[in-house]
């Protein structure tokens, strides 16, 4: 273990540079949120995992934590991702297919037996029913006796992005905009350690956007919650700190990181400059990274461990706070026990074994490293200023502004894939005629039916009464402008089911239909 370095080595440099980079955990944040970065604390290292049923995701997560992992992060199956119920006619054969099927409180309770939820964060990717997924976890907590002023995590809540890069939306963006903000007056007020919202470019990127769109365009979502959140009449100190991004991290090391310092700058600024926050915290950028999906292949899957390696590097260069790295079999199916364990190893060498840590922004002042955050900066400002003439995000996204950017970016990549200018190893180049067998974990195709029955039990043995109240208060109070997360408390409390409480709002506010 070599010598620990705090930022010391700044002052060699020329004072004049010493003033345009700044320091770590000082306006306007380019080279690190905290003072000391990674010197206090590394990242925490969260794998998001989720498969069939809570029990079986359960096992995997308890796995993980014994094997050093120092966070969760959960994957919705995408019933429980557009709140369907196990037995909807829909959810046939995507019952635990992509995430967890979490249909009702008992699907939770099984979810975090035997976790302490007041010692592990949890972080939870559902956006369009993010409301009942967090209001189900509180009362989880509630029964394991932990306060929800020590509750602590994120849910990704990020409603736009659906619209444009992920799909799944339930309602249509002004209700669905609502339970944005009654989330962020509701944690604000009763869970204050909870991140309320995970803005997310990973998705974008993962669409097809190119480095300065991704900044661009969770910014400019950002920027609509945060106007959507002033609106509504709350402290712009008050919910703003709570705010929190998720990036991906492709294959450009020095492009990944250098997005990631614009991000955070351009952000203080935004806050700053732009809202008049002033809380520093409120002008930081702390942010989750996921390694790139889409950078994965099914040839010579192997290869995708040092992909995730570089990736991983590029993230942490970039100061990220948390940090999920693929495994390497995602490009044929979910990670088998073994490649989620390669994954975690790939992050806890990184930690200890690379020396990178033993410095506060390692790569800061690299002069190729500085121009591509100030180039990357100027790329993405443009974009948000074509968005902002456009009327703002949502208004953007309505005129499918920001879909047919995505659309166009994604269709060069694959065109340069295709043509050979841009080298994949094992896909086209360096191709070998020699097949690599990986294990590939299945489904039980039998999870559906079970989880169907399952769901219907809890309904036959709940008081029926008390729960159709429960669900036509919530109904009335849609009909309003109230806040409505404690009528969906009350409704799991009283039994009621994730699709039967999606369901009363699809009542009320309808389904959003794409060019409706």
């Amino acid at each position: 273990m070599g010598e620990e370095h705090s930022d010391g080595l700044f002052e060699k440099l020329p004072e004049g540079y010493r003033e345009k980079l700044g320091r770590p955990g000082e306006y306007p944040f380019t080279r690190g949120v905290y003072p000391r970065m990674y010197l206090d604390r590394l990242w925490t290292m969260r794998q998001y995992a989720g498969f069939g049923s809570a029990e079986e995701t359960n096992a995997r997560f308890r796995y993980l934590l014994e094997k050093g992992q120092t966070g969760l992060s959960v994957a919705f199956d995408l019933p429980t991702q557009l709140g369907l119920d196990p037995d909807h006619p829909l959810a046939v054969g995507e019952v635990g297919r992509v995430g967890v099927s979490i249909a009702t409180l008992d699907d939770m309770r099984r979810l975090f037996d035997q976790i302490p939820l007041e010692r592990v964060t949890t972080s939870m990717t559902i956006n369009a029913p993010a409301m009942m997924l967090l209001a189900m976890y509180l009362l989880v907590a509630e029964e394991q006796g932990v306060s929800w002023h020590d509750v602590g995590g994120t849910i990704q809540n990020d409603i736009l992005k659906e619209y444009v890069a992920r799909g799944t939306y339930i309602y249509p963006p002004a209700p669905s905009m609502r339970l944005v903000t009654d989330v962020f007056e509701f944690a604000s007020e009763n869970v204050p350690r909870w991140n309320t919202i995970s803005i997310s470019g990973y998705h974008i990127r993962e669409a097809g956007a190119t480095a300065a769109q991704e900044i661009a365009f969770t910014l400019a979502n950002a920027k609509a919650y945060v106007r959507a959140a002033l609106e509504r009449g709350l402290e712009l100190d008050r919910f703003a700190p709570r705010l929190s991004f998720f990036f991906a991290a492709h294959n450009d090391v020095f492009e990944e990181a250098a997005k990631f310092r614009a991000a955070r700058r351009m952000w203080a600024r935004i806050m700053k400059e732009e809202f008049g926050a002033q809380n520093p915290k409120s002008w930081m950028l702390r942010f989750h990274t996921q390694t790139g999906g889409s950078t994965l292949t099914a040839q010579q899957p192997l290869n995708n461990i040092v992909r995730v390696a570089y990736q991983a590097l590029a993230a942490v260069l970039g100061g990220t706070q948390s940090l999920h790295t693929n495994a390497y079999d995602e490009a044929l199916g979910l990670p088998t026990e073994e490649s989620a364990l390669i994954a975690l190893r790939t992050q806890q060498i990184l930690a200890y074994e690379s020396g990178i840590t033993r410095a506060v922004d390692a790569a800061g002042g690299s002069f190729y490293l500085e121009h591509l955050t100030e180039e990357l900066e100027a790329q993405a400002s443009q974009i948000i200023e074509q968005i902002e003439t456009l009327g703002g995000a949502p208004a953007a996204i309505e005129k499918g502004f920001v879909q047919k950017e995505i659309e166009e970016s994604a269709w060069r990549y694959q065109r340069e894939i295709e043509e050979g200018k841009r080298v994949i190893v094992g896909l086209n180049r360096f191709v070998s005629e020699e097949e690599t067998s990986v294990p590939v974990m299945r489904i039980d195709p039998e999870v559906g039916r079970r989880r169907a029955e399952e769901v219907q039990r809890y309904r036959e043995e709940r008081n029926a009464e008390a729960t159709r109240e429960a669900l036509a208060k919530l109904r009335g109070a849609a009909r309003g402008s109230e806040n409505l997360f404690p009528y969906v408390l009350e409704a799991f409390r009283e039994r009621a089911t994730l699709g039967e409480v999606a369901g009363v709002l699809r009542e009320v506010w309808g389904e959003y239909q794409p060019g409706g």
